[in-house]
C-alpha cells in the first residue's frame, strides 16, 4: 500500500500563503496544512480554513525564526525584548539541550501554542515544528507531554530517503547521504519517543533537501519514486511574493510550488499510480 500526505507549511504566515494553501486544497492535491498560531496572518488563515472543513489542519510549532505567544518576560531565555526567537536553529538547539532551566519556559511556550490552536476549534490533524526543530529530543518530549493534553495523535517524521530523493532530483547525492547519516540517530530517538507516546507518524518524507524548490516536474518524479507505506510531501506555496516570505525565505520558489499543487497533472499522476491521498488523521 502506498499513500501520500501533501502538506502546506507556514499557514498563517501571510495572506498570499493562506490563499495558496486554501486553493491548493480546493482545486488541487493538498490534503493538510500546518498552522503557525503566532504568525501575523493567522486570523485570516483560521477564517479561510473554517470555510473549507475538508482541509485538515495541524500545528506548526515555532521555537526559532518567529515570534512567541507568551510575553518576553515569561520566557526571557527564549526570546529577545520583542518576543523574537533566535534565528540560529543549531545554536538554539544546543541551548535548549544544555540548559535544563530553559525547559520550563519551553514547555510553557509549547503549551501556549497548543492552547491557541485548541481555541480555533479545529481538530488537531498533526504537529510538526518550524525548521524541523521537533527532531530535538528535548522539544519532542515536551511536544508529546503537552500534546497529550490537547489530543495529539500524529507527528511529522522528517525521514527523507536519500537515494530515492536523489533519483527524483538528480542533484546533491553526497549532501543527501550526509544529511541522512547525521540525522539517523536523531530519527531513531524520535521514533522511540513517539512509539512510547503512542503517537502515529509517516514512514517517509520528501521536500527537506529540495525545500522551496518543489516544482511540478520534481514532484511528479517524487510520485514515481514513492516508497511503500505513507510518505509526506511538504510545500511552502504562495500565490505571490510578499514581505513576510521575502524576509524569511528569499530563495524559495513559492509560486512554482503553488502551481505544482494545483496542477491537474499531479492529481492524475497520483490517481494513475494507485496512490491514496490522505491526512495524518487517516493514519492507523
Amino acid at each position: 500500500m502506498r499513500a501520500v500526505i501533501l502538506t502546506g507549511d507556514d499557514f498563517g504566515l501571510a495572506v498570499p500563503v493562506n490563499e495558496a494553501i486554501v486553493e491548493a486544497h480546493r482545486l488541487g492535491a493538498l490534503t493538510t496544512a500546518s498552522l503557525m498560531v503566532g504568525a501575523e496572518s493567522v486570523t485570516d488563515a483560521v477564517d479561510k480554513a473554517r470555510e473549507l472543513p475538508s482541509l485538515k489542519v495541524g500545528l506548526h510549532i515555532v521555537l526559532v525564526e518567529g515570534t512567541s505567544i507568551l510575553p518576553p518576560a515569561a520566557i526571557p531565555d527564549l526570546v529577545d525584548s520583542k518576543g523574537e526567537f533566535s534565528t540560529h536553529p543549531a545554536k538554539a538547539g544546543f541551548k535548549y539541550f544544555f540548559c535544563p532551566g530553559i525547559r520550563k519556559q519551553l514547555e510553557a511556550e509549547i503549551r501556549a501554542q497548543f492552547k491557541r490552536f485548541h481555541d480555533t476549534g479545529f481538530s488537531l490533524d498533526h504537529v510538526n515544528a518550524h525548521n524541523h526543530m521537533h527532531l530535538h529530543p528535548t522539544i519532542l518530549r515536551l511536544i508529546v507531554k503537552v500534546g497529550k493534553e490537547f489530543g495529539l495523535k500524529a507527528v511529522r517524521l522528517p525521514n527523507e530517503p536519500p537515494i530515492r530523493s536523489y533519483k527524483a532530483s538528480g542533484k546533491g547525492l553526497v549532501s543527501r547521504i550526509a544529511s541522512r547519516i547525521f540525522l539517523y540517530p536523531w530519527l531513531a530517538v524520535m521514533k522511540r519517543i513517539l512509539r512510547r507516546g503512542h503517537i502515529r507518524y509517516n514512514d517517509s518524507l520528501f521536500g527537506m533537501a529540495d525545500s522551496g524548490a518543489m516544482s511540478l516536474d520534481l514532484v511528479l518524479r517524487f510520485i514515481r519514486n514513492l516508497p511503500s507505506g505513507v510518505t509526506e510531501l511538504h510545500f511552502h506555496p504562495s500565490t505571490r511574493r510578499c514581505r513576510e516570505i521575502d524576509t524569511t525565505m528569499p530563495g524559495y520558489l513559492h509560486e512554482d510550488e503553488f502551481s505544482a499543487l494545483t496542477s491537474k497533472k499531479l492529481l492524475k499522476a497520483i490517481q494513475d499510480a494507485g496512490i491514496r491521498r490522505i491526512a495524518f488523521s487517516d493514519l492507523d
